[in-house]
């Protein structure tokens, strides 16, 4: 199915791509050499309603469906992957949580200034030794009177420093497996909750990324998510969320890239003219053209299903799986293109290889992916 969009969603398009190459491109590289936070971005960009996109408009949010956000985060995504990882973090699984199990109260304490772009959010869920099965996580939180208390070390956590409020997750029932996991609110001024150890990144290099230490950190019993044992359950519908943004901004980089490399090659000459005139560059453009629009085409489809109501947990995890690695061959194709400039930083395609490297990884790695799709595909027998 070809997607013909609306006159909003193409409003909504132009003008993120405006603010995008005008506010978010000029300093993108000289953030990723100084590891500089984009603070200013976020402001402007909670103005523009693009922080809490799909959150209802009763709590502080734009009421966009999801497709709109898919063009949103992939044309910031365009000028700074950075700044998209933390869009995406803060709409497709803080927000996202919050809006779907977050009682009323919940709401308005956390999720309006979420929305707004007042404050940012951050999700704890992966550890040390718990990545790609969360079940095994060791954080843990014991109830005490009218209070949980947290102990455990979360790892990778993407705007670890500069989140206002965190949603983690840890055991309060070890018997009960993944049914035994709950998620909690926790503010990052709580005592006992410690910002850790800041990675030293390949790529996203303005965008933090930390450990969260929890350490008798208590929290009052109201800020639980949902109910006690629900914390897995919350965690899978963000990260089938999540997977949606991550499509988006593969398709963000890819682009960005791929027009990088038609921009260089229109000017580059080699014997008497034009590399765009050799058989072997028209043919690399002709597929990385076609391997975007068919990333751009499954992820507006898993977007669209989401906008339907209809269970979309497939359908995220292939945009995620197929638009991933798709980026990692543009980008790696935008550099052979430009030859041995594309290994040096005075060209910007060196920077979106980088970036793009942690989509196949983080919410979900390729391989996960696949046994969520094969799982998928041989217990139910819909129609592909």
């Amino acid at each position: 199915m070809l997607f013909k969009l609306t006159d909003e969603q193409v409003m909504i398009q132009n003008m993120v791509r405006e603010f995008s190459r005008k506010v978010v491109a000029p300093t993108a590289a000289e953030r990723d050499k100084t590891r500089e936070f984009p603070s200013d971005n976020f402001k402007q960009m909670g103005e523009l309603g693009l922080m809490g996109m799909m959150v209802p408009e009763e709590f502080g949010g734009e009421a966009a469906d999801a497709v709109s956000y898919v063009l949103a985060l992939s044309e910031i995504a365009y000028s700074c992957a950075s700044t998209s990882v933390v869009m995406s973090v803060q709409n497709s699984i803080v927000c996202e949580s919050l809006n779907k199990f977050g009682t009323k109260k919940q709401k308005q304490e956390f999720l309006v200034p979420l929305a707004s772009g007042e404050i940012l959010g951050a999700f704890a869920l992966t550890e040390p030794d718990a990545g790609s099965d969360p079940v095994s996580q060791t954080t843990t939180a014991v109830k005490d009177g009218d209070d949980y208390v947290i102990n455990g070390t979360k790892r990778f956590i993407t705007s670890g420093e500069s989140s206002s409020v965190v949603l983690v997750t840890a055991k309060t029932d070890e018997a009960q497996a993944y049914r035994g996991i709950s998620c909690f609110i926790v503010p990052k001024a709580t005592p006992g909750l410690i910002v850790g150890h800041h990675e030293d990144k390949m790529g996203l290099r303005a965008s933090d990324t930390t450990d969260l230490i929890f350490e008798n950190c208590r929290v009052p019993a109201a800020n639980i998510l949902g109910k006690e044992g629900d914390g897995f359950k919350i965690a899978m519908s963000g990260l089938d969320s999540g997977r949606i943004g991550i499509a988006a901004q593969s398709l963000g980089v890819a682009q960005a890239a791929f027009d990088a490399a038609i921009k260089y090659a229109g000017k580059r000459k080699q014997f008497g003219v034009s590399i765009t005139k050799h058989q072997a560059i028209r043919f690399q453009i002709a597929d990385m053209a076609t391997k975007i629009e068919a990333a751009r085409q499954l992820t507006l489809s898993a977007a669209s299903m989401k906008d339907r109501g209809e269970k979309f947990t497939r359908e995220a995890s292939m945009a995620k799986l197929f638009a991933s690695e798709m980026v990692q061959e543009i980008t790696a194709q935008a550099i052979q293109i430009h030859g041995g400039y594309g290994f040096t930083t005075d060209y910007p395609v060196e920077r979106f290889y980088r970036d793009a490297r942690v989509f196949t990884i983080y919410e979900g790695t390729s391989e996960i992916q696949r046994i969520v799709i094969s799982n998928s595909v041989l217990k139910d027998k819909r129609k592909p």
